[in-house]
This record gives structure tokens, sequence and C-alpha cells, in this order.
């Protein structure tokens, strides 16, 4: 007992046991909440139906929350402590309050992170704001330092921020992609122009793929081929760009491609073409129809229907879109009540160009393709039943067996040598 009251009468084994005291204090304090309140906050949230309060715990707010209680003993017990001169006792309650300060705003950034997450779960995941919280958490790591700093220095944050007018040209510069990217967010996000899952194409950036992150200062795209782009923010609103959503939200996916028909192959159908093309269960309206069209025009001619020149023939191409028209308005794969036309473009050296266009009733790709393609194989491997021919640039083989034949018959026409 004598050894204790020795010990406790020394003022330097007072201010360490109080010092001793105050941080063993600290510690059973961060310990007791950190297992109370966390674990028995996690518990509940377990145990209700909501989200928002699971997203919470996961992202760490209350975490963040219970370290300031440590922080809050430091500063209020310095001042117990016996023999701590004033100016150490206000630097470490200086260092105390700026260690609240940061975990007060890193509990903030962790409840943004959150509701960050609880609205891109409400929205399936096509809308984000993260530009916004990424904006806000800038904005609040930048005002907590201001405030740390004049706390540890002992200044008014008013006198910080009143100097920061100087160097508004110098902020300017350091956060112009942070200000450029947040008026374009704002922009894409008020206006809708872009979410997340979203195909765009953006030829300037070489980006073609799903949108899978926006965030303030860069939007990412995985392209078909898996690769990521990613794309300044603000280059969306400069650059154009094109968004596939209406034609996912319109369910139905364009065709609009083209046969080439060689225009050597083009000919009048004679009458056992007509009566052999009348079994077809497709054509035979049309043929039926079109032939009366054709023989009252004709009859009407008089003397001057005896020339071929005045008188109105079926041709095989005109069939052909007629058949091509009626498939396409039979085939299941097909929507109907959208654009479903067969229309002859502009001959060019390539050919006559016989343009299908309609929409599938499905926009996923790989579904889409297989209906496209099996489209085109019927009509390319039926052109022979018109009497048609799909247009090809002669290859080697072709002018190699070309030569030949000529050579062959030139030799055959000469005859022996005398």
């Amino acid at each position: 007992m004598d050894t204790l009251n020795t010990w406790l009468a020394d003022p330097m084994a007072r201010t360490v046991g109080g010092l001793l005291a105050l941080a063993l204090a600290s510690w059973l304090t961060a310990t007791v909440v950190r297992r109370t309140l966390v674990g028995g906050m996690r518990k509940l949230a377990a145990r209700t139906t909501w989200t928002w309060d699971d997203v919470l715990m996961d992202h760490g707010t209350l975490r963040q929350l219970t370290r300031i209680a440590p922080t809050l003993i430091i500063q209020f017990g310095i001042g117990f402590i016996p023999g701590l001169p004033a100016t150490l006792v206000a630097l470490i309650r200086s260092l105390a309050l700026a260690g609240t300060i940061l975990f007060l705003v890193l509990a903030l950034g962790a409840m943004l992170n959150a509701i960050e997450e609880v609205y891109r779960r409400a929205s399936n995941g096509t809308r984000s704001i993260k530009t916004y919280v990424q904006f806000l958490k800038i904005a609040l790591y930048i005002i907590a330092a201001v405030v740390i700093v004049a706390t540890l220095i002992n200044r008014s944050p008013l006198i910080l921020l009143s100097g920061l007018g100087a160097l508004s040209a110098i902020l300017l510069l350091v956060f112009k992609d942070t200000i450029l990217g947040l008026v374009a967010g704002v922009q894409l996000t008020s206006n809708d122009m872009l979410r997340v899952g979203d195909w765009i194409e953006v030829p300037a950036a070489g980006a073609d793929g799903d949108v899978i992150d926006i965030a303030l200062h860069t939007v990412k795209v995985q392209n078909w081929d898996k690769t990521i782009t990613t794309i300044p923010t603000w280059r969306l609103i400069a650059d154009p760009f094109k968004n596939w959503r209406g034609m996912t939200e319109a369910g139905g996916r364009r065709i609009k491609r083209a046969l080439l028909i060689d225009a050597g192959s083009v000919h009048f159908l004679g009458d056992d073409d007509v009566r052999r093309m009348a079994e077809s269960r497709v054509l035979r309206g049309y043929l039926t129809d079109k032939t009366g069209e054709v023989t009252r025009f004709n009859a009407a001619l008089g003397e001057d229907g005896h020339s071929p020149l005045n008188q109105r023939r079926l041709t095989n191409l005109g069939t052909l879109r007629a058949y091509a028209l009626a498939y396409l308005k039979t085939h299941e794969g097909i929507r109907q009540d959208m654009t479903l036309i067969v229309r002859k473009l502009d001959a060019k050296g390539e050919g006559i160009p016989l343009e299908l266009y309609c929409f599938t009733k499905t926009t996923a790709w790989s579904e889409y393709e297989g209906i496209l393609s099996d489209i085109f194989d019927h009509l390319i491997a039926i052109l022979p039943e018109f009497g048609l021919r799909l247009y090809q640039k002669p290859a080697g083989s072709d002018l190699r067996e070309a030569i030949e034949r000529i050579g062959s018959g030139t030799s055959a026409l000469a005859g022996p040598r005398a």
C-alpha cells in the first residue's frame, strides 16, 4: 500500500497511469461497440425482409461510425490526465477531433456507396447514379480535408476556404475532367441517353458492345470480343454514338440485306413457266391475279397487241420478288406488324440488288443470325426455279476453265496440219 501511495505521489507516474487508463478505455469502448452494436445490427438486418439495411452493413457504414467512439473518449478524457502541458492536450484533442471527422466522412462515403447500390438494384441495373455519388464523395473529401487541416493548425476553415479563391484557376485545371464528367453525366442521366446494359456503338472510340459501368470520369463498354473499352464520359456528349436500346425495346431486329441477281438471267416467263410456278402455294394467288391483269391489258390493245413491244408480260425477277414477299409473310420468325417489303434497288456493276427489309421477332444476336441465314439460304437455293442466277465475280478457276474451253475449241476447228 505504501508503494502504491508512493507511486501515486509521483506526478510522472500519475500522468503515465492516466494515459494508459485512457488508452485502455478507448480500446474497450471500440471493442464493446464493435461487437455489440455492429454484431447486433448485422443479425437484425439478416432477419428483416428489407435489402437496404443489408447493403448498409455490407458497405461498412456502421463499422466506420463505431470507430468514432474511441476518438470521442480521447477528446473528452484527455483533459482529465494530470500533469500534461496545455499545448499537448490541445494537440491530442485536435488529433482526436481530426480522427472523428475522418471516420465520419468515411461513414458518409460508405453510405453513399450503399445508396448507389440500392438504387441500382431497384432499377434492375439499368440506371446508375454513380456519377453523382462519386462527385458528392469528392466534394465531401475536399471539405473534410479542409476542416481537418484547419483543426490541426487551429484555424477557422473559412480562412482556408477564402484562400482557395486565388487558386481557382489551378483547381479548374486539376479538376477539369471531373467537371466535364459531371456535366456529361448529368446530361446522359437526365435525358436517359445511356444506361448500364445498353448496346452502344462509338466509332470515334472504337467501341461496340454493352455498357457495363457508368462512372464520373469514364464509361466502360465490353465489346463483342470481350475486350473492354474505357471512354471518357464527356466524349459521349462531344462525339456521336448509336444506342441500340430502341431496337431491344421495340422487340424486333431489322433485316436489310440484298440478293445480287445476275442481270443476264432476267427474262420473260412463258406459259409453261407460269403453269409450273402456279403449283406453288405461295405464288398461286399472285400469278392468278397478275395473269388476269396482264391478259386484260393486252386484250385492250387491239391490233397493237400483236407486237411484243406493246405487250405486258411477267418476268422471272418480278415473280421472285412476289415469292420472297409472300415467303416472309408466312415465316414464323418475322414480325408482321412492322415494315415488311421486298424491293429492287438500282442496278450496278455487281448485278441487280433485290433487297429484303423486315424485322425478326427476336433481338437476340444468335437467333437473329439464324433466322436471317435460313431465309437467304432458301432464297439462294430456289433461284434456279425462276431461271435466275446469283451474281458472282469470276474466280481464277472460272477464268482458267474458260481459257481451256476456248483453247480446245480453237484446236478442234483448226484441224490437223498438212
